[in-house]
């Protein structure tokens, strides 16, 4: 029944192995109209189903979810069929490279190291993750650094740095210490297997003046106070430490056994205390 297939039917693989295929329902279709989905990576499979279809309002098939899908050097075979109160649609049926379909993920660990003196910085990043490309050398950049507007500083225009790079690492020379900037990188394909379509942007990066202002002035007074704080402590705890060992006795040997000797010369000592005593009140009687 010609008129009857899909229309715009197009995928995207995300987040390395996440991939969605969507469609739109053909204006001809009747509300009774369902579709259905099957794919294979190779000739030698079998077309499988879809087991996670997207709906619209009306409960009919407008897409679907697939998960752990590997690229490789894979082209997938599509196939949509249809049906309408019994009655067979149009087929659709498409080939597509996976490579070709990959919105890559943003470059990682983005990284700014500024130096004031040298009046510049250097910029370093890892490539974007993927599940079927090892070789740095395969991706080219693009690069977006922008001067912040500072209303303290009443700077009210930004500036915009716009660089198409192959590697790595940048050197913004730039860079001013009294402002403020924000760096951004996306990655695309440098002649390999690769989507030739830009991926998604890195999370913006900031550095400059402001930065530096937010925590010189905390390091600078949180050194002498935490020094000052643990030379109070020690002083402290040494003088605790001298008063108790001053105020603790010396502990008793109770393994020490009285001879005779010893035992003879408390007695007569106690006489001579006994006696002293009994002197001292008869004089004063």
């Amino acid at each position: 029944m010609s008129g009857t297939a899909i229309e715009n039917f197009a995928c995207i693989i995300f987040n390395v192995s996440f991939m969605n295929c969507t469609w739109h329902v053909s204006w001809t279709a009747s509300g009774d109209t369902q579709y259905f989905l099957y794919w294979k990576t190779s000739k030698k499979e079998n077309f499988t189903e879809c087991q996670n279809y997207i709906k619209d309002n009306h409960g009919r098939h407008t897409g679907c979810r697939f998960q752990n899908v590997t690229i490789e050097n894979k082209r997938a075979s599509f196939l949509v069929k249809g049906h309408r109160s019994g009655q067979n649609i149009q087929l659709y049926e498409k080939t597509i490279s996976l490579y070709e379909i990959e919105k890559l993920t943003p470059p990682l660990n983005v990284t700014v190291n500024c130096t004031e003196a040298s009046h510049g910085c250097e910029i370093r990043w890892q490539p974007p993750h993927t599940s079927h490309v090892k070789k740095h050398d395969c991706f080219k950049y693009q690069i977006v650094i922008e001067n912040k507007a500072d209303p303290e500083k009443n700077i009210k225009t930004t500036s915009k740095t716009e660089r198409n790079i192959i590697g790595n690492s940048y050197i913004f020379e730039s860079f001013s210490a009294g402002k403020r900037y924000s760096i951004k990188i996306r990655a695309t394909d440098n002649d390999c297997l690769v989507s030739a379509s830009w991926g998604e942007w890195s999370t913006p990066v900031e550095f400059g003046e402001e930065e530096l202002r937010a925590t010189s002035p905390w390091i600078l007074f949180l050194i002498p106070v935490l020094a000052a704080s643990l030379i109070l402590f020690l002083c402290r705890v040494s003088i605790y430490l001298k008063k108790k060992s001053a105020t603790v006795p010396q502990p008793r040997d109770l393994f020490h056994e009285i001879s005779p000797t010893d035992f003879q010369a408390e007695y007569k000592n106690q006489l001579t205390h006994e006696t002293e005593e009994i002197i001292i009140i008869e004089e004063v009687a």
